[in-house]
C-alpha cells in the first residue's frame, strides 16, 4: 500500500475588517500520512494537539473529509483507513485547525484516489470505471461546504493571502496575493478555547450601514497595506473592525482587553478567526513595542507567513 503524506498550515481569517473574506496562511504546519489498508476498519493515532480527546474511527475529521472526496469522485469507499496526525496547529483558537484537517483528508483521498479505485477491483459498478479525478476547484468547493465558509480553507490550499467570497451560481472563489516580505505574523494564543459557533451566534443579523461602509473601506487599505506599504501607522488604520470583535468581546474578554492594549501602543493587532487567539503584525518599528503589554500566560509565536498552501508528498510505497 503506498503512503501519502500532507502538509496543511494553520490560518488565520478576517485579519480585522476582511470579515468571512480575507484569510492568511501561517507557517504553523500539521502533517498528515494516510493509507488504504486491506484489513477492515478505521484507525487514527494523533500525537500533540488532540491526542487523547479526538475520534480515532469513523468520526475524526479528517477521514470524513477522505470519505466525501472518495463519494465526491466516484470512488468506492476502501474498506480500510490509515491515519496519522502529527498536530500543532491549536484547536479552537482560531487558527483553521478544522480547515487544515478537511483539506488534508480531500487531498489524501484525491492522491489515494487510484489505489482505493483498484483495490475495489471488476466489482465496482460500471458508472465508477472512469479514471477518479477531482480538480483543484473541486477540492476548494468540497472543502467549504465542509467547513461552511471559505475564508479558511482558501488560504489554507493556496498559502499566502487570500480574498475569497461566493458567486452568483454559489461557488466559492478566491484570489491570492503575496503579502510584502517585512510582514511577521505574531500570534499570542491562550490557553482558554473558544468554539467558532458559539462566536459566531453573537454577532447580529443587521449592522449600521455605516458600520458596513468602514469596514468595506478598511479591508481594501488592509490589501493594499499588507502587500505594498505595510509601515506601521497604515497596517494600525486598516486593521480598525466595526462587524465582529467587538460583538464577540464578550465570550473572549481577555483577548479583547489584549487587542485594545496592543492597540493602544500602536501595534496593528486583531482577534484571529473566531478568537480566541490574537495576532498582531509585526514590522521593524514595532517589536519593541509589543512584549511590555503581554502577560506570562500567553503562547507567543512570531513566524512567516507560509507561501506554499496545502501539499501533498509524493506516495512512498510500502
Amino acid at each position: 500500500m503506498s503512503t501519502v503524506r500532507v502538509r496543511v498550515p494553520a490560518t488565520s481569517a478576517n485579519l480585522g475588517p476582511g470579515f468571512d473574506t480575507l484569510g492568511l496562511a501561517l507557517a504553523l504546519h500539521d502533517e498528515v500520512e494516510a493509507r488504504l489498508a486491506a484489513e477492515p476498519g478505521v484507525r487514527v493515532a494523533v500525537e500533540g494537539e488532540g491526542a487523547g480527546e479526538l475520534d480515532l474511527g469513523e468520526g475524526h475529521l479528517i477521514v470524513r473529509a477522505m470519505r466525501r472526496a472518495f463519494d465526491r469522485m466516484g470512488v468506492a469507499q476502501p474498506a480500510g483507513i490509515e491515519v496519522r496526525c502529527r498536530n500543532v496547529i491549536p484547536h479552537a483558537r482560531g487558527l483553521g485547525s478544522s480547515s487544515a484537517a478537511i483539506c488534508a483528508g480531500i487531498l489524501a483521498a484525491r492522491a489515494l484516489a487510484r489505489e482505493a479505485a483498484a483495490l475495489a477491483g471488476p466489482a465496482a459498478p460500471p458508472e465508477r470505471a472512469a479514471e477518479p479525478e477531482l480538480t483543484d476547484d473541486e477540492v476548494f468547493r468540497l472543502a467549504t461546504e465542509m467547513e461552511g465558509h471559505p475564508d479558511n480553507v482558501a488560504p489554507c490550499l493556496a498559502g499566502g493571502l487570500t480574498v475569497a467570497w461566493t458567486d452568483h451560481a454559489g461557488a466559492p472563489r478566491m484570489v491570492k496575493l503575496v503579502p510584502d516580505a517585512r510582514i511577521r505574523p505574531v500570534v499570542f494564543v491562550p490557553a482558554t478555547r473558544l468554539a467558532t459557533e458559539t462566536a459566531r451566534g453573537l454577532l447580529p443579523k443587521d449592522v449600521p450601514h455605516r458600520d458596513a461602509s468602514f469596514n468595506a473601506g478598511r479591508a481594501a487599505l488592509l490589501i493594499a497595506a499588507l502587500t505594498q506599504k505595510p509601515d506601521r501607522g497604515l497596517l494600525l488604520a486598516a486593521t480598525e473592525d466595526r462587524l465582529h470583535q467587538s460583538y464577540r468581546a464578550p465570550a473572549m474578554p481577555r483577548s479583547a482587553d489584549l487587542v485594545e492594549r496592543l492597540r493602544a501602543v500602536g501595534v496593528p493587532a486583531v482577534v484571529s478567526g473566531a478568537g480566541p487567539t490574537v495576532l498582531a503584525f509585526s514590522t521593524p518599528d514595532s517589536q519593541d513595542l509589543i512584549a511590555p503589554e503581554v502577560g506570562n500566560d500567553w503562547h507567543i509565536q512570531q513566524m512567516d507567513v507560509d507561501q506554499l498552501g496545502a501539499y501533498v508528498q509524493f506516495p512512498e510505497t510500502r
